[in-house]
């Protein structure tokens, strides 16, 4: 059997987190992207996302940071939690919004990463920047030594 591309692993690795992420398909997030060290995740603000002000509420948009954030540093089979996230809101999203989260890897050195998360609505208008900071933890999301 062949070595798996870094894009393959990634792809397994996404396939493998979505069947379990129900947090991710309860708030009606999509996967829209994954690559080595990156993901793009999608969501539609509905009504049950909404605050007291008739916006996202922010907890929502966190999530879906953090759930971009988590594809795109578990991207390389390696099992890999949050150790430190923060967000900074730029705009509110409203009903009926499309959000796009877009992760990319900063830096990966050792057992530590560092991601960078970009939220924004359909129209371009940055909602949010997220980073987080990873950790590697033992074991994988597949056996790269089966089919």
């Amino acid at each position: 059997m062949s070595e798996l591309s870094a894009q393959e692993r990634a792809e397994r690795s996404a396939a493998a987190m979505w069947e379990n992420d129900h947090a991710s398909q309860a708030f009606g997030m999509t996967v829209e992207a994954v690559g080595p060290g990156q993901a793009t995740l999608s969501m539609v603000v509905r009504k049950d996302h909404l605050n007291g002000h008739g916006s996202c509420h922010g907890g929502v948009i966190f999530t879906l940071a953090d759930s971009a954030f988590a594809f795109a540093c578990n991207s390389h089979n390696t099992l890999t939690v949050a150790q430190q996230c923060s967000v900074v809101f730029a705009a509110p999203g409203r009903e009926g919004d499309r959000l796009v989260a877009s992760a990319r890897e900063v830096t990966l050195a050792g057992r530590s990463g560092v991601y960078d998360v970009t939220v924004a609505r359909g129209d371009g208008t940055v909602i949010a920047e997220f980073r987080g900071l990873s950790r590697t933890v033992s074991g994988t999301h597949f056996d790269e030594g089966t089919g």
